[in-house]
């Protein structure tokens, strides 16, 4: 009798642990930091051109992926960085006669936001900053509930998902899960 209920002590442990980190067995996130930044849907573009003001703006890069400048129209920027932005709005101001030698420039104003959910004091969206570690996302978020799971973090990038150490960059658009531990 007594050996019968060590085995079923010992059958629900495992079965309480298994559960507890379905997520164990992620590979981690490669590192992101020597490839340059890409821009992708929800960032804000500085644009700048010498000679027409009316293009002098910020814009907001569309759920379509691109940007509507006066006198050109749509400009394709996801996924690219801004110095090909730059060199794809040149480009297209020389081969509509627009301009002989345009002289474009571009920055990134506001990049989109990341995302944290699970057992942090205050979930949800937060503005992205360039060099942001996963350990200043949870500072952002009110840092780690009583329940959190503070060795296991999951991170969500461009639908790939992986694990994530504390000092692991955040880039936007990252969706930062903190699971709640068991034990």
């Amino acid at each position: 009798m007594k050996s019968w209920m060590i085995a079923l002590t010992t059958v629900t442990a495992m079965a309480l642990t298994s559960c507890a980190s379905g997520e164990r067995g992620l590979s981690p996130l490669a590192s992101t930091a020597p490839t340059p930044y890409q821009l992708g849907t929800g960032d804000q573009l500085r644009v700048n051109v010498y000679g027409l003001d009316m293009m002098n703006d910020t814009y907001l890069v569309g759920d379509t992926g691109s940007v509507s400048l006066p006198m050109i129209g749509a400009v394709p920027v996801a996924g690219k960085t801004v110095e090909v932005v730059e060199k794809d709005i040149a480009d297209t101001l020389r081969t509509r006669n627009l301009l002989v030698d345009p002289k474009v420039s571009a920055q990134v104003v506001a990049y989109r936001p990341f995302f944290i959910v699970g057992e942090v004091q205050k979930p949800g969206q937060y503005p992205y900053v360039p060099g942001m570690s996963v350990l200043t996302a949870i500072s952002v978020a009110g840092g780690y509930t009583f329940r959190a799971n503070t060795k296991e973090v999951t991170v969500t990038r461009a639908k790939q998902k992986g694990s994530a150490t504390p000092d692991s960059n955040v880039m936007p658009g990252d969706l930062i899960q903190i699971r709640e531990s068991w034990f």
